[in-house]
């Protein structure tokens, strides 16, 4: 049985038992979240399609780590030949979900 759900903006698609990273979602290590965002629940040959989502199914998940991404560098320049240029980096926070069940009513 997988699902298709939505959470911080993104879709992802996971099975239970699966580690997903999604963007930061706020909670401590160990709390457990009710996502009911799901747009697509399939067991085998039963498949369930939301308009927009399904009624009565939601993704019991438990948070498991927070985390930052890796370092990503970010360049600014000036248009028109200016010589002027700067130079950033960007960490992006994450969260690791272990999906521990998906209900489909």
């Amino acid at each position: 049985m997988y699902a298709v759900f939505e959470v911080s903006g993104n879709q992802y698609r996971a099975v239970e038992g699966d580690k997903v990273q999604v963007e930061k979602v706020a909670g401590a290590v160990g709390d457990q979240i009710e996502i009911d965002k799901v747009f697509m629940v399939a067991d085998g040959d039963n498949v369930k399609i939301g308009k927009p989502t399904v009624d009565g199914a939601r993704v019991v998940a438990t948070v498991a780590e927070q985390s930052k991404g890796d370092r990503v560098l970010v360049f600014h320049y000036r248009i028109g030949g200016k010589r002027h240029r700067t130079m950033d980096t960007h960490r992006q926070n994450y969260t690791w979900l272990q999906i521990e069940k998906i209900v489909s009513e």
